[in-house]
């Protein structure tokens, strides 16, 4: 690698790149490429993608190229660059592999063609539950929990505060619960 006309040749490009020259760093990453995967590719970077690592080599390229010292051999410098980059690389595939599990089946992801849904008298139940709510918790219960408000959307829709919002849903939520467990209007006497 040394001082060899490409070393001093992408020296110049990195000095001139350094001084805000656009052109002259947009030629150092094309002429850097080939050099980059030859580096990666030397490191037998094993069940990791090549490109993918030269691409992260180039963007700490990017990152510290301020750190660079135009008076020093810029060849070794980027050869450490891609060098650490293998070594990231290899690291994070090992994590990834230590904390995956193969499996056979995959589970399944879609809902049965039957979902679990209350029955309707369940749904009534809570509709009169939720409508003996006293006035603020009932307006909190279904503002941010059957419509789906966000606090904010709440406090401006209600003229409540978003504290004042936290806690009536809060009461309201506790009430309900009470009441649809102790009533055996949704759950059958169990709790």
């Amino acid at each position: 690698m040394g001082d060899d006309k490409f070393d001093i040749e992408l020296r110049a490009l990195m000095r001139a790149a350094q001084g805000g020259d656009g052109a002259a760093y947009a030629d150092l990453l094309r002429r850097s490429l080939p050099f980059v995967a030859r580096v990666v590719r030397a490191q037998r970077a094993y069940g990791v993608e090549i490109d993918d690592i030269v691409q992260d080599v180039l963007l700490s390229l990017h990152a510290v190229r301020h750190t660079y010292d135009p008076d020093r051999p810029f060849s070794p410098w980027l050869a450490a660059i891609a060098r650490n980059r293998v070594i990231d690389a290899q690291r994070k595939r090992g994590r990834i592999a230590r904390n995956e599990e193969s499996v056979a089946e995959l589970p399944e992801t879609f809902l049965p063609d039957h979902p679990n849904t209350r029955a309707p008298d369940e749904a009534e139940a809570l509709r009169h539950a939720v409508a003996d709510l006293p006035p603020g918790q009932r307006q909190a219960v279904e503002m941010l929990k059957l419509r789906e408000l966000s606090l904010k959307e709440a406090a401006a829709a209600s003229g409540m505060s978003i504290a004042a919002l936290k806690v009536a849903v809060h009461r309201g939520v506790k009430a309900l619960r009470l009441r649809l467990s102790s009533s055996d209007e949704i759950n059958g006497g169990v709790p």
